[in-house]
């Protein structure tokens, strides 16, 4: 809806509306000079081709709708002294918010070489999109960013995320129309129905409808204004509009809308904190629609490029070899009068800095943007609270996760008064065995509740959505403003944020070199209900492999653990809790698995990420093992104990060494990963040239890949999932995918020099016992009496 001008604040006068178009006339200037200039930035000799960059990158058509957003945003934060974070969706905007940043001396001080004066105009210029110079989007060196943008979809979960227990914050998100039809951002709209008027800040989406994508109309853009407020009303937001392309028009509607959003988003703060108001309130958004390209080239060659998908990102293409192309982006710059806006120094003269707030109240320094400075340990208790008995190996069975829920229980109870711990997860934290959580905390809820409900929670901070996306984005932004949390999901389907989750391991590797970004509590997955116990929902919810997306990634920034049990899981819980700027990816069981490790043990084994079970072995000291048994996961540990034992009943004479892995990232040469192993290590774990029999949670060919430069590689082979699975029994999901320990005995007597012909007959009872295991789950429906009863008796 248009601002009603009975209920709306009282307009500009024409001297801030001066101001206010200098600020963008002065923002729009800067962000076409960076796109094209590498010399002459304020423009006291005739343009030339060679003060052109050879090679033209960025893009133009967001930045003019972005610079408006800014300079009125500096207004509102000036005039009532907000705390705000702007989050800018368009991340190829890249130029408005470099401007901006400049304009209000935060890159200044942050780049001490990039001055406020033509010669620091001139460098910034210089380096954008430029070798050895800054990149387009809106990057992690950008002051004041938390969301690069590379790809789009993610821009409101992350505002949320960020206004999550921040009750004073109000969080400007910019939505480009092309990222509006992306699915994740579809779904981020209900992030409304989570947002606490109470406990948490408040979010202002603006939708920026310039008309198309790169070479597309867009499809908000082209819906009529009317059937787009029902839809936008359909999300729980109270639109108001902001049309036109007459900037002083312009201005004087969006001055109204940006203070009638804010006085509506404090009388619903205040009717909550002060009134007790439960009801849950229609937010308001601002839909912003302004041509691309604004104040650009009308026309290029006779064709249209303003308001068009034309001024996407260069609209002027071939300045440097078209005379005509140069005489007009000579006239597109002198169009924004610069000698009005920048002294003979290059300094922008007071009227433009007249709407700029001072200190942490400007965008580009506020330190929710920069979390790491707002970031307190985590005050995690002590693990043997939690630890279960172990007074010998295998000896009790526990499920993991539910181990780790007490202790996340906890923690969720002593961040109550700080509220900076979150869970979040797809409506999985009780089928992940987490449920103790809620003693501490209820799931986060503002829409209608039943009686049948359990644990909704108005305050709470366990958060559940059905969509991945939306979960990660929360998450992202909770961390990057300077909190903790916990993200819990499905293994198999944790892949539908693989490329969100690439996106924020490139933001924390470049952040790592920029010594300014304070470091920020690590992004923490973990993924359960796992590919070998997923036995009931059958070969859909079958997928190990986000551990090889993750491994792809920056060393310095990746972990991967696979704790084999209960207390193994509560240490290496603790310490990606403590960590700061990686992704600690932890792959845990729900089911009961049995205890191999005290909490003294685990402790150690989890410090040292692989070491040898000396207690599951039958080596002799004097000599090296006739072959090694590894494994990694659950599930594997369990199949390469019971093979281990078989060995030892029916080849006793077998020097077997037992090594269980639980950081992945050892097996990796240490020149290639922080926590890789010297091949002096690995040939003392491996050795250097006998069978290493390796059961594995995921995808064999993984290891392989991280071992292939090792000594030993050729002696190694390695069981896994291999994309065979179904709805069986859980041992029949091993025997399906050989990862079974009677197939794993077979490997030993197949690669062990001798064992062929001399160990024939047990191999030939191994095979017997996998047939009739298939025989038995066809005939019973379960497995076999010697696996289902089978534990550890060394």
């Amino acid at each position: 809806m248009p601002v009603d001008p009975q209920q709306a604040p009282a307009g500009l006068t024409d001297e801030e509306l001066a101001t206010l178009d200098a600020h963008w006339r002065a923002a729009n200037y800067l962000a076409v000079g960076q796109i094209y200039l590498m010399a002459n930035p304020l423009l006291t000799e005739p343009l030339r081709p060679e003060h052109v960059k050879p090679r033209l990158l960025g893009h133009w058509g967001t930045s003019p709708g972005l610079n408006l957003v800014h300079t009125h945003l500096n207004r509102v934060i000036k005039a009532r002294d907000l705390d705000a974070l702007c989050i800018w969706g368009p991340g190829h905007g890249g130029p408005a918010v470099l401007a901006n940043s400049w304009l209000e001396g935060t890159y200044t001080e942050t780049y001490p070489d990039i001055t406020r004066d033509a010669q620091g105009m001139g460098r910034l210029f210089k380096q954008f999109s430029f070798p050895g110079g800054v990149p387009s989007h809106v990057a992690p060196e950008t002051p004041g960013s938390i969301h690069e943008g590379g790809e789009l979809g993610y821009a409101l979960s992350h505002a949320y995320g960020a206004a999550l227990d921040n009750p004073g914050l109000v969080v400007t998100c910019v939505i480009g129309d092309g990222e509006a039809e992306t699915g994740p951002l579809a779904a981020s709209w209900h992030s409304n129905k989570f947002l606490d008027p109470v406990c948490d800040g408040a979010v202002l989406p603006v939708l920026h409808l310039n008309g198309y994508k790169i070479a597309n109309p867009t499809v908000l853009a082209r819906l009529p204004e009317a059937e787009l407020d029902d839809l936008l009303k359909g999300y729980g937001h109270d639109p108001i509009h902001v049309t036109g392309d007459e900037p002083a028009a312009v201005h004087r509607a969006m001055a109204a809308a940006m203070d009638t959003a804010l006085d509506r988003i404090a009388a619903i703060q205040r009717a909550a904190r002060e009134e007790g108001a439960t009801e849950r309130p229609r937010w308001p958004v601002i839909v912003l629609r302004t041509p691309k390209g604004w104040t650009g080239p009308a026309e290029v060659d006779g064709l249209p490029v303003e308001g068009t998908w034309r001024a996407h990102q260069v609209p002027l293409a071939a300045v440097r070899d078209n005379p005509e192309h140069l005489r007009q982006l000579e006239a597109w710059l002198r169009s924004y009068r610069p000698e009005e806006l920048f002294d003979e120094h290059g300094a922008p003269r007071p009227e433009v800095l007249a709407c700029v707030p001072l200190g942490a109240r400007r965008l580009g320094a506020t330190p929710h943007a920069n979390g790491g400075l707002l970031l307190r340990e985590l005050p995690l208790p002590p693990l043997e609270k939690y630890a279960v008995e172990v007074d010998k190996p295998g000896a009790s069975m526990h499920e993991p996760t539910r181990v780790l829920g007490e202790l996340l229980e906890d923690v969720m109870a002593s961040t109550a008064g700080r509220r900076d711990f979150r869970l979040v997860g797809p409506d999985e934290t009780a089928s992940n065995r987490l449920q103790a959580v809620y003693a501490a905390s209820g799931k986060a809820w503002q829409a209608r509740t039943l009686d049948v409900d359990e644990h909704l929670d108005r305050h709470g901070r366990v958060m559940e959505i059905l969509s991945e996306h939306t979960c990660q984005g929360w998450l992202e932004g909770y961390l990057l403003t300077g909190r903790h949390g916990l993200f819990s999901c499905y293994e198999a389907f944790v892949h539908i944020v693989d490329s969100m989750v690439n996106q924020h391991i490139k933001w924390l590797r470049t952040t790592r070199r920029l010594t300014w970004r304070a470091p920020i509590a690590s992004l923490n997955y973990l993924l359960t209900s796992h590919v070998w116990r997923q036995d009931h929902n059958g070969f859909s919810h079958q997928d190990p492999g986000f551990v090889d997306h993750i491994l792809n990634k920056s060393p310095e920034a990746v972990r991967v653990y696979f704790p084999p049990d209960a207390n193994t899981l509560l240490s290496v819980a603790d310490h990606a809790l403590r960590s700061r700027d990686y992704v600690n990816v932890v792959v845990a069981g729900k089911q009961p698995c049995f205890d191999w490790l005290s909490m003294e043990q685990a402790k150690v084994h989890c410090a040292r990420g692989a070491g040898v079970w000396d207690w599951a072995g039958t080596e002799d000291g004097g000599r090296e093992p006739d072959v090694v048994l590894a494994c990694a996961g659950d599930v594997p540990t369990q199949e390469v104990l019971a093979a281990a034992q078989l060995l030892r009943r029916h080849l006793p004479e077998l020097a077997v060494r037992v090594v269980n892995v639980v950081d992945i990232a050892r097996l990796m040469p240490s020149e290639e990963h922080p926590h890789g192993m010297t091949d002096f290590e690995y040939n003392g774990l491996f050795t250097a040239d006998k069978p290493v029999i390796f059961a594995y949670h995921g995808y064999p060919w993984l290891i392989h890949r991280l071992a292939y430069r090792r000594t030993g590689h050729r002696h190694l082979h390695v069981r896994g999932y291999k994309e065979i699975g179904t709805t069986t029994t859980p041992f029949d999901m091993v025997v399906g995918n050989d990862l079974d320990r009677y197939r794993l005995v077979m490997d030993v007597i197949d690669r062990v020099p001798g064992l062929a012909v001399r160990a024939a007959a047990v191999r030939q009872r191994m095979e017997d016992v996998r047939l009739r295991h298939h025989e038995y789950i066809r005939e019973h429906g379960v497995d076999l009496p010697e696996v289902a009863d089978w534990s550890w008796d060394g």
